[in-house]
């Protein structure tokens, strides 16, 4: 098995992505984004943590865990795709925490859809984030991908509505762009947001800099 050619380093940020095997649906209904969203939540603990155990009318959100293993600054969920924005608390702290996460997830789905093997492409992506630009740049990137839904071309096109896209972002529940709206929402506490730069320092300076990459596009 080749070895990753990015090493993972304390304090240091990484964009984190896959898909899945040939770019097929691992997302099917909003009960696999939800769970998707809380293993984002569970698996981020020192302790075995598992959704499972919990009571029917305990919260996963408000419920006691280990120490965290790493930091989450961003995320969007799509259809046959990720994207999480990270850094570790330790070393090794990311790998364990995505290996975690892929196999609690894939557990779940082939049970649910009764199929076996794999689901994603591969070993999941990693870039370093090795400039201030481009990790202020990722916010945005990973936070517009929703878009695609509705303008599948606008990265090479524009976008036609912009009006329709902002609207879409802000009522699109599967990423962290409403959290950096401060909705008061439970799974607001899947991020560290205090762990990465104040880029944006309240909602309207991250809803300026979402608006300025729209009407650019």
């Amino acid at each position: 098995m080749p070895l990753r050619k990015v090493v993972f380093i304390d304090g240091e940020y990484y964009h984190i992505y896959n898909r899945g095997n040939s770019k097929q649906t691992i997302f099917r209904d909003k009960d696999d984004y939800a769970r998707f969203l809380g293993l984002l939540f569970a698996c981020n603990s020192s302790e075995n943590f598992k959704i499972d155990n919990l009571g029917k009318k305990q919260s996963l959100y408000n419920s006691i865990r280990g120490s965290q293993i790493v930091n989450i600054g961003a995320f969007c969920l799509m259809p046959n795709h990720f994207h999480i924005l990270i850094t570790q608390t330790e070393r090794g702290s990311i790998s364990k925490f995505m290996q975690k996460l892929i196999t609690a997830y894939v557990m779940y789905y082939n049970k649910k859809y009764k199929r076996s093997g794999g689901l994603f492409e591969g070993k999941f992506k990693a870039e370093h984030t090795d400039t201030d630009r481009y990790l202020k740049y990722l916010f945005s990137y990973i936070h517009l991908n929703p878009i695609k839904l509705i303008e599948s071309k606008w990265k090479e096109n524009g976008i036609k509505n912009k009006t329709k896209a902002l609207t879409y972002l802000a009522e699109y529940p599967y990423s962290s762009y409403l959290d950096y709206l401060d909705l008061n929402r439970p799974g607001k506490v899947i991020l560290n947001r205090e762990l990465f730069p104040n880029y944006f320092p309240t909602k309207q300076n991250f809803k300026k800099e979402i608006f300025d990459w729209i009407t650019l596009r």
